[in-house]
């Protein structure tokens, strides 16, 4: 298989750019111009090629695609060129700036020119800057020729990132992780309902009207801060503030994160209420922006999946060309509205597979819980076993109320959540405990799952000896499913990848050490507890990853959603393929013995349906 790597050199102006446009709006615009492309074939000399798109077509028909493996430096954008503009299909796509995600995490700058420079491989031109607001035909042949030395040179350095990747061994099963994540973008599968994304749009637009007509008052004092705060005022309402983390100053807190502004909603006065009420939904934009942006899509074409690599701490993937297909909203007054404009095409349906309870049965499994797994093991209810214990009757007697309180301890307590957050946690739900009962909940989950416990006080204790550079091992009894390694302040995971700790410090403090890593946010805060959720993440992010591979030897890859894969299969296979899927989802990976997977699956014709 030929290595071909490359980057497209397009035409962009102060406001046509990917700075101003997503990804997918910028090349599927009209004005959407490719000036040239830059191409190297293993180690051969790289080549420009400039011309017409028919001549920039003839010129790529001459390399043999289906038995090529394409890397480019973001292969989202210049993959997306290949099979969007001249239908060409590479049998492998690879992205140096995934690549680099994963071996030297998110913290840190992964651009082409920051690369070059870490690596010392060469410079990254500037002409491109000098490119802005001139198409093609605008430039002078002697333009064109160093316009292309530029091309050649970037070309030139994705081709040694990668080689020095591979060399430093980069794991071969996370390029086909890559290849798999990118082609939900580059080639994309699904639809997008129009009709009812109007429809979805129109409601919005109009329960804004009513929010603004039951406010009583002018769109531009709710709008306002200043004047919301006087309207508050004259219905006897002490305007609730916040010191602001940007300014540092003193600020309104009108934010629905705002407790005390929240709290408002319960106001005795039906106006004030409905006041709050108005000013939140009017303000709210994020469902309407979304809406609108599916239904531009949809006037384009079919929808690409962005979902980007690596795009977590722990190896997650994250959302991507602004539309965060990972948090599309299930529950509230927009539930499943945008998730059910997404379509399986003509003859094809969604089968969405999620893993159930995947990071509690990794804590049980990698902490020795052996009680905890083996109830998972053999299904049982370990919500209505958590909940009976904690109210000591009988599994059968258990109330609804009590297997919810006994479920989020079980989903929430298992990284060291305290009494306090775990109160607030219920609160969220509409469940109110006094801090009393909340931590005498937090004490028995703790007492019963005491290895748990033990795990968190072992990560603590790795932090200690990974900050003197010395080796401490967590979780012997898994024989090396995990190794600490000091000198790179990580842990090293199965995917072969590390889970980063860059520049871990300890700060002594009056009630001990505190430890600290850096983040592209600056320094935060880690400890035991932190430390297990982060394991937990990353090596469930593993087996998804696995499980990925596994189906989409048969079948399509739509888009995947935290710990859930959505396949699209031709409707006479649904059956074959949901049973193959839910096998796949159930099979423990050999580093994983003794892990019990389990998940469940739905079908439908758009991905609302399935769930």
């Amino acid at each position: 298989m030929d290595l071909i790597t490359l980057d497209f050199e397009t035409y962009y102006d102060n406001k046509y750019s990917l700075k101003k446009l997503t990804m997918e709006e910028y090349i599927r615009d009209p004005k959407f111009q490719v000036k040239g492309v830059g191409i190297k074939v293993n180690n051969e000399k790289t080549e420009w090629a400039s011309g017409s798109k028919k001549e920039i077509q003839k010129y790529l028909q001459g390399f043999d695609w289906q038995n090529s493996m394409v890397v480019a430096h973001n292969t989202l954008f210049d993959g997306a060129i290949l099979n969007w503009c001249y239908g060409i299909d590479p049998r492998v796509l690879v992205d140096t700036l995934c690549m680099s995600r994963a071996l030297h995490g998110v913290a840190t700058s992964a651009s082409l020119q920051a690369l070059a420079e870490r690596y010392g491989i060469g410079e990254k031109g500037t002409e491109v800057v000098e490119a802005e607001g001139k198409r093609r035909s605008d430039f002078t042949e002697e333009e064109l020729s160093r316009y292309g030395d530029y091309c050649i040179n970037d070309v030139e350095l994705t081709y040694k990132l990668f080689s020095i990747f591979i060399a430093e061994g980069f794991p071969k099963q996370e390029l086909r992780v890559i290849d798999m994540t990118l082609r939900m973008f580059t080639n994309p599968t699904l639809e997008v309902d129009s009709d009812l994304l109007h429809k979805h749009l129109m409601t919005i637009k109009k329960n804004k009207e009513n929010l603004l007509i039951s406010s009583g008052i002018h769109k531009d004092d709710l709008m306002s801060n200043q004047k919301f705060a006087r309207v508050l005022e004259t219905f006897g309402v002490e305007p609730p503030k916040k010191i602001s983390p940007t300014t540092g100053k003193e600020t309104f807190a009108f934010a629905k994160s705002d407790e005390q502004f929240i709290k408002l909603l319960e106001h005795p006065n039906e106006k004030v209420k409905k006041l709050v009420d108005a000013r939140l939904g009017i303000k709210s934009t994020l469902e309407e922006t979304r809406t609108q942006r599916f239904i531009d899509i949809g006037s384009r074409g079919k929808l690409p999946i962005p979902v980007r690599y690596y795009a977590a701490h722990t190896g997650r993937w994250g959302g991507d060309d602004k539309i965060n297909i990972q948090n599309l909203p299930s529950r509230g007054p927009n539930a499943k509205k945008l998730k059910s404009s997404i379509l399986a095409p003509e003859g094809y349906k969604l089968i969405d597979a999620d893993s159930s309870q995947i990071e509690a049965r990794v804590l049980s499994w990698f902490a020795g819980q052996d009680d905890l797994t083996n109830s998972f093991a053999r299904g049982e209810d370990v919500y209505k076993k958590m909940a009976s214990i904690i109210y000591s009757v009988s599994e059968e007697d258990v109330t609804k109320e009590q297997r919810f309180v006994g479920k989020t301890t079980i989903l929430g307590a298992g990284y060291g959540m305290g009494s306090i957050k775990f109160q607030a946690q219920l609160k969220n739900y509409g469940f109110d405990m006094d801090i009393d009962e909340a931590r005498r909940v937090i004490n028995i989950y703790r007492e019963t799952n005491w290895k748990i416990n033990q795990l968190w006080r072992d990560c603590q204790n790795m932090l200690r000896y990974m900050v003197n550079g010395d080796n401490y091992n967590i979780a012997t009894h898994l024989e090396g499913v995990v190794q600490v390694i000091p000198k790179d302040k990580a842990i090293l995971l199965p995917s072969n990848l590390l889970l980063r700790y860059d520049n871990l410090k300890a700060q002594p403090t009056d009630k001990g050490a505190e430890y600290m890593y850096k983040t592209r946010m600056g320094y935060i805060k880690i400890y035991g507890g932190k430390v297990v959720e982060n394991l937990c993440q990353a090596l469930a992010r593993c087996i998804i990853a696995e499980q990925m591979l596994q189906i989409r030897k048969k079948y399509t890859i739509g888009l995947t959603v935290h710990d859930s894969i959505v396949a699209c299969v031709k409707e006479e296979e649904v059956e074959e393929a949901q049973r193959y899927m839910e096998a796949c989802m159930r099979q423990t990976p050999p580093w994983a013995k003794g892990l019990p997977l389990d998940c469940e699956s739905g079908v439908g014709k758009n991905y609302g349906e399935c769930e």
